[in-house]
């Protein structure tokens, strides 16, 4: 029997979790805990034929894992999911939402937290997940995990990955490989699925079969990029006349070198282990990754490393340029490949790149699409040009003004001291104490997109070796750095900023700061991204947040974020030679509260009046300006006069729309780029949008009372603990888009492709209608998108309900 054979059966005979198993995702599941409680841990490997119909708008990968889940015959003892990435996270999040609608798993299951920062707070946090991961086990096998049971299971984990370790050493990286990649990967992967002993006989075959297999030729190769949870890709590339000796991605070697440490307690030492600045997960630093790739690449003799990245994969594609930095110096050649499809066959032109690059070493770029003999018409519609909004608040032209002038100071400013930028999710009010000028990245990507200037700053990325294509609102700042134009620069450009933060709420946007961070020489501060991870939520938490904020949040998430922003606090403080005035922080926080009541009053104002006094032309800018500007006097009367306008045109009966017959909410960022798409069917059709995130949550989003010195901190995590959670995060999001479509009286919802799938399913399910349109915030509409929307519309107009209009006119009376 073949190595390839034994694997093969092995895999076959833990192909479904048996009822005393636990299935689990993510390469950093506390398998330890798993076993001591007298179960098996279980890898999920997401199902291959998946295809995208069953949960519209997740992943390839995600609607893999939901097969596997809902296959027939899915039937462990539970499921649980870790943080190994953020699409897991949000993964959770859906399979919470189904199970509250009650389609979702019918076996329990959990989440455990676990984070990757290094520092104190979070080593607090993880154990605190774990306690309460080991608490569920406990309830699933109806006994308590004794001390004794889990130092015993560390003992044989260890043992067993130790094993395996060596024998790859032995056998696979060494000089005289007998075992493939992709044989490799697979015996992983079956380590992955069964008890301790199982796995000892499976590894006693193997050993006994490697003696007498032979030599294996082939290109020597390192694998990186995406993380590989099938060997599907490393058969095609062997194929190709290659031998992937090591990765570096958590499902190989890196899995094998994460034993835990056995002079701490077993929940201690998982922790830390999760913490390892060297874990691979897709959060991990870029540079540190790089820099480790490029010894180990040397050490075991490589011929070539091959980026592999995944079809919808999107931390990977910034790995690329600090990789092949990384490998200059060792003369090891390297080739990316991008858009790879684990669960099919290498495209034609991958193949092609792979197999000239084994034989030669050479890069021969992508093959370009050659044009046609005759024109054709577009694949893709043509954008149109831009159309001027018109306002109809006086308020809104002024906060324009303003902005331009604040932007000219904060440019004077950042040539002569500190300077930040800082994510829209992340805490600005302690810059704001500290007297530190800032610019939003969020802010600034609107006026990107505004001045027309995506496009030119994709090139600036593509050209400095960075992706276009991945988070491309977010890394408008980073194509600032790069531009040496400065006279053709939106507003002059922005300044080199000397320090940055956000939070890590997606796996590509620690990297792209990272990328700004090397280009520019600024101080990073990486907030860590906590998942609320109850079953069972507060969905109204807009009636809760505002004053029982301390009840309704997860204690350990608030903790973790007090501390990183008594963190940052230090940060600045040293970077500055400034020290924080806490009374000025209160005297901050105040003003943010008045602002965003005013937010709120005026929200209530639109959503009852009839017909709506402006659209959300006018409430976009009219609530972002002055958002930027939060904590600042200038900030707290400017939304007061937003308000007043407001209320002055509904007293007068003054309406965005006059012929107003269809109301409208927006899902996803704003289209800052083309703001007069919004109007366009005000005259054919009646209809106005009414709404948009942007007042929405400044109205229910922000507002965090509290007493004091002694209690500011809290309430600021307080806010930004949950920001983005409102926004996409299953449940809390579809609960609240819910709510809002229902107060402002919506005809219907338009989403663009940002906005969570679920959401809008919980708009359909509420009766709300959705059309989805294959746009993004970065670009404008074109007469396909147009026609969609009036074709939806004239559909919404079609089933207008007596008794919705009934409701309709007593709102207006």
């Amino acid at each position: 029997m073949s190595i390839s054979d034994i694997i093969a059966e092995a895999m076959a005979a833990c192909a479904a979790p048996s009822s005393d198993a636990v299935a689990c995702l993510g390469s950093d599941a506390p398998r330890e805990l798993i076993v001591a409680a007298g179960l098996v841990p279980w890898a999920i490997i997401p199902a291959r034929d998946a295809g995208t119909g069953a949960h519209p708008g997740l992943s390839r990968r995600s609607q893999g894992i939901l097969a596997t889940i809902e296959a027939d015959g899915f039937a462990p003892r539970g499921l649980a999911l870790t943080h190994a990435a953020a699409e897991d996270a949000q993964l959770f999040a859906v399979l919470r939402e189904l199970h509250r609608t009650g389609r979702g798993p019918s076996v329990p299951f959990a989440f455990v937290d676990l984070l990757h920062g290094g520092d104190d707070a979070v080593q607090r946090y993880n154990l605190a997940r774990l306690m309460a991961f080991q608490t569920w086990l406990e309830q699933r096998v109806g006994h308590p995990i004794s001390a004794d049971a889990l130092d015993a299971v560390r003992r044989q984990e260890n043992a067993l990955k130790t094993r395996l370790a060596a024998l790859f050493t032995a056998a696979r990286s060494g000089s005289t490989p007998r075992l493939s990649g992709a044989d490799a990967l697979d015996l992983v992967r079956v380590i992955s699925r069964v008890p301790g002993a199982a796995a000892d006989r499976i590894l006693d075959s193997v050993e006994l079969d490697l003696a007498a297999s032979p030599v294996l030729a082939g290109r020597r190769i390192m694998l990186t990029g995406s993380p590989h949870e099938t060997a599907a890709l490393y058969r095609q590339i062997e194929l190709l006349g290659a031998i992937i000796v090591a990765e570096d991605h958590g499902w190989g070697d890196p899995w094998l070198a994460a034993t835990l440490d056995e002079t701490v307690s077993v929940a201690e030492a998982i922790a830390l282990r999760s913490q390892s600045p060297d874990w691979p997960s897709p959060m991990q630093s870029a540079d540190r990754r790089a820099a480790a790739l490029a010894a180990r690449a040397q050490a075991l003799s490589v011929d070539a490393v091959i980026h592999g990245g995944l079809a919808d994969e999107e931390a990977a594609p910034w790995d690329i340029k600090p990789t092949r930095k990384a490998l200059e110096p060792t003369g090891i050649a390297f080739l990316a490949v991008a858009a790879l499809d684990p669960t099919a066959a290498l495209g034609a032109e991958a193949a092609e790149r792979i197999a000239h690059f084994l034989a030669s070493g050479e890069v021969r770029a992508p093959t370009p699409k050659v044009a046609a003999a005759r024109p054709s018409p577009p694949s893709k519609p043509v954008e149109r040009e831009p159309r001027r909004s018109r306002k109809s608040l006086d308020c809104t032209a002024d906060f324009g003004a303003w902005q331009r002038d604040w932007f000219a100071g904060v440019r004077e400013q950042a040539a002569n001291g500190p300077f930040a930028v800082v994510n829209a999710d992340a805490p600005q009010e302690i810059l704001r104490a500290l007297d530190i000028p800032y610019v939003v990245n969020q802010w600034w990507a609107s006026i990107v997109a505004a001045k027309q200037k995506a496009g030119p700053y994709g090139r600036l990325l593509k050209a400095a070796d960075y992706p276009s294509h991945v988070e491309t609102y977010s890394a408008q700042g980073l194509a600032a750095a790069l531009d040496d134009q400065l006279e053709d620069a939106p507003w002059g450009g922005l300044p080199t900023p000397s320090t940055l933060s956000l939070i890590a709420g997606s796996d590509p946007g620690p990297k792209i700061f990272e990328a700004w961070a090397r280009e520019t020489g600024a101080d990073l501060f990486v907030f860590d991204r906590s998942i609320e991870s109850r079953i069972d939520l507060p969905i109204d938490w807009w009636d809760d947040m505002p004053e029982r904020w301390e009840q309704t949040l997860e204690p350990e998430r608030l903790e973790l974020m007090a501390a990183q922003i008594e963190q940052q606090i230090a940060r600045l403080e040293a970077l500055t030679g400034r020290t924080l005035d806490r009374a000025r922080l209160v005297e901050v926080m105040n003003l943010v509260n008045e602002q965003e009541d005013f937010y709120r009053r005026t929200r209530d104002l639109i959503a009852r009046t009839y017909p709506v006094p402006v659209g959300v032309v006018d409430t976009m800018p009219a609530t972002m300006v002055p958002q930027w500007h939060r904590g600042t006097a200038w900030a707290r009367d400017a939304a007061r006069r937003f308000y007043e306008e407001v209320a002055r045109r509904a007293a007068a009966g003054e309406a965005a729309c006059h012929g107003e017959r269809l109301r409208l909410m927006w899902v996803g960022r704003g289209l800052w780029s083309d703001t007069g798409f919004y109007q366009r069917w005000e005259e054919s059709h009646g209809a106005v949008f009414v709404w948009s995130m942007y007042l929405g949550l400044a109205a229910d989003g922000y507002l965090r009372s509290f007493e004091g010195e002694h209690d500011v901190i809290r309430a600021l995590a307080a806010r930004f603990v949950t920001m983005g959670d409102e926004l996409r995060m299953p449940t809390w999001s579809g609960a609240w888009h819910v709510k809002e479509a229902r107060t402002h009286g919506c005809h219907g919802a338009v989403a663009i492709d940002d906005a969570d799938p679920l959401v809008l399913e919980a708009l359909e399910r509420a009766g709300v209608p959705v059309l989805r349109i294959a746009l993004n915030n970065m670009g404008a509409g074109n007469d396909a998108v147009d026609a969609e929307i009036a074709a939806f519309l004239d559909t919404l107009e079609a089933r207008r309900s007596p008794v919705h209009e009934a409701e309709m006119t007593t709102r207006r009376l």
